[in-house]
């Protein structure tokens, strides 16, 4: 009895450490990919379809055999619009969930908050939005715009008789690192253009501000001026109240002209969007664009989001940093499988000069030096049916400037990736 007991007992063991072993080789079969997004706060409004896409994304991927013969597995986090949190949450991907590599963040703040943790780790950040330069590392790709990509080109517009012919800016934005340095590098281009001070005005207001009743009726006093534009670096789900206020005080493109840097088409399905016609967004893609490669990316994201449930199914919409995500991780599957491996040295040398054709119509290039994307500049205006109609674009990709010639001093910087901490 006591032999047989034994026996059973060895032949229970064996299955379960047989059974380990499967499991373990499971998990071995799979490449984990971190994806870190606000889905709560007042960012949730803007990231939570760059989660989206990126789900989508990692399914093509699979569905075509993965990446080095492997299925991609997204482990998901929520920072929930807390800026220290996102520190935490990259930590987590990378020491716990052992992610290959990260897609994620919106704001500067949260990219900023995460920096140290993938430099000290050796992690790899895809960071999907426009942003406002100043910074190169070794372990962050940026696949969204840099000033000169985005900001510049449209306050040059602006400037333009085709934009309005604006003598008088006025800088309105969220009150953190991205709108006050992207203003401090418009206003030295302002002054490179002759305009004084006392035609640029600067207003920021908190994350999750809504009360803009005051802040418009300032726009249209100073706009008494002379002919004024705004250039809006409002983030997150205050864009709302700020184009409803608009509207309430009858302010029109024609009089007024409004340039966003972080308004697309997902912002604008919460808005009413007739009496904005006409204002603007600068972007490197807009949902509008017509080409074949945009259909399909357009038809397959809502294909994905009825397929998947997800909220308002039946009207999603793309926009810019979604397609930079779709970009940045088609690019890294490429640089894997170039590097035969996901060891984040041997990636970040095969990002080196990949390409990729993109929703936008271009082929992008990931920059041999600066890890940024050569990226091409348009500029919509807003139509009644929440979509962009491009007025004015670059006829190819402009490489990124990640350290602004408008800023002093940074002629000397390097034009390559610098570890910053240790």
């Amino acid at each position: 009895m006591k032999r047989r007991s034994l026996l059973k007992a060895f032949a229970l063991s064996a299955t379960v450490v047989s059974m380990g072993l499967s499991w373990g080789a499971q998990a071995a079969d799979t490449i984990k990919v971190g994806i870190m997004h606000s889905l709560s706060g007042t960012m949730a409004i803007s990231e939570t379809p760059l989660k989206d896409v990126a789900l989508m994304t990692i399914d093509e991927i699979n569905t075509k055999g993965g990446v080095l013969g492997k299925k991609l597995e997204p482990v998901v986090v929520d920072p929930a619009s807390n800026w220290p949190l996102f520190a935490e949450k990259a930590r987590q991907l990378l020491t716990q969930d052992k992610a290959a590599v990260v897609f994620g963040c919106w704001t500067s703040v949260s990219r900023k908050s995460v920096l140290p943790v993938f430099e000290e780790l050796n992690g790899l950040l895809f960071y999907p939005v426009q942003y406002e330069g100043e910074e190169m590392s070794p372990n962050v790709f940026y696949t969204g715009a840099a000033p000169n990509q985005q900001a510049i080109p449209a306050v040059e517009y602006l400037m333009s008789e085709d934009g309005g012919s604006a003598k008088r800016f006025f800088l309105l934005g969220t009150d953190y690192v991205y709108p006050r340095t992207t203003n401090k590098i418009l206003r030295s281009f302002l002054h490179s253009k002759g305009v004084q001070d006392k035609d640029i005005e600067e207003v920021y207001t908190p994350f999750g501000y809504s009360d803009y009743q005051t802040i418009v009726s300032n726009i249209k006093k100073f706009a008494t001026g002379g002919k004024t534009a705004v250039v809006s670096t409002i983030n997150g789900d205050s864009n709302v109240p700020f184009y409803k206020e608009l509207a309430n005080q009858g302010i029109k493109a024609t009089d007024i002209p409004v340039v966003a840097f972080s308004v697309g088409e997902e912002e604008l399905r919460g808005i009413d969007t007739k009496p904005l016609v006409g204002q603007l967004a600068a972007w490197n893609y807009f949902e509008s664009v017509d080409n074949p490669t945009n259909a399909k990316f357009v038809a397959d994201y809502r294909a994905y989001a009825k397929a998947h449930n997800l909220p308002n199914a039946n009207s999603v919409v793309t926009n810019d940093p979604m397609e930079a995500t779709y970009v940045g991780i088609h690019m890294w599957a490429q640089a894997v499988e170039k590097a035969g491996t996901t060891d984040v040295d041997k990636v970040r040398a095969a990002m080196a000069g990949q390409t990729f054709k993109a929703p936008d119509g271009f082929t992008l290039t990931m920059d041999q030096t600066n890890h940024h994307l050569h990226k091409p500049v348009m500029i919509g205006e807003v139509e009644e049916n929440g979509q962009f109609n491009v007025v004015w674009q670059t006829d190819q990709p402009v490489r990124a400037q990640p350290w602004s010639p408008y800023i002093a001093g940074n002629d000397k910087k390097p034009d390559h990736p610098v570890k910053t901490t240790q």
